[in-house]
């Protein structure tokens, strides 16, 4: 009995065990068994490269302030972030990868790079302070 290809109906040559006939055939039939799923890590990903792209361009210097109103019109989605940071002062951090930022107010972010985010967020806090 021979073996038919599980995408095109071809028959196979080759190992017993072989399910496509050819390379591209495995490609489409796998492609297709996922693309639901890819569909929705690539939408979801679009997303956060966006949010970290908009928080980057208000980056300046290690740190930076926008109205929530201003990122928020140019795209910004809130409800999508790669983690979450609550420090020991209660202040939440959310950050795209390795930019983050946090509410200052009611209608302002902090933004920080994720490595210093700690010490440059209380310098900068203090400045805009006094």
């Amino acid at each position: 009995m021979e073996k038919l290809c599980y995408e095109c109906g071809d028959p196979i040559q080759g190992r017993s065990d072989k399910k496509f006939c050819c390379d591209m055939c495995r490609n489409s039939h796998n492609n297709r068994l996922n693309s639901d799923c890819n569909n929705l890590v690539r939408n979801v990903n679009n997303v956060l490269r966006k949010n970290r792209r908009l928080l980057e361009e208000y980056l300046t210097d290690k740190a930076g302030k926008v109205s929530k109103v201003k990122i928020a019109e140019k795209g910004f989605n809130f409800l999508f972030y790669t983690s979450s940071l609550t420090t020991k002062k209660e202040v939440t951090y959310f950050f795209c990868y390795d930019i983050g930022y946090f509410s200052i107010d009611r209608e302002h972010i902090f933004i920080v790079k994720k490595k210093d985010y700690v010490l440059v967020a209380q310098e900068k806090l203090v400045e805009i302070a006094t």
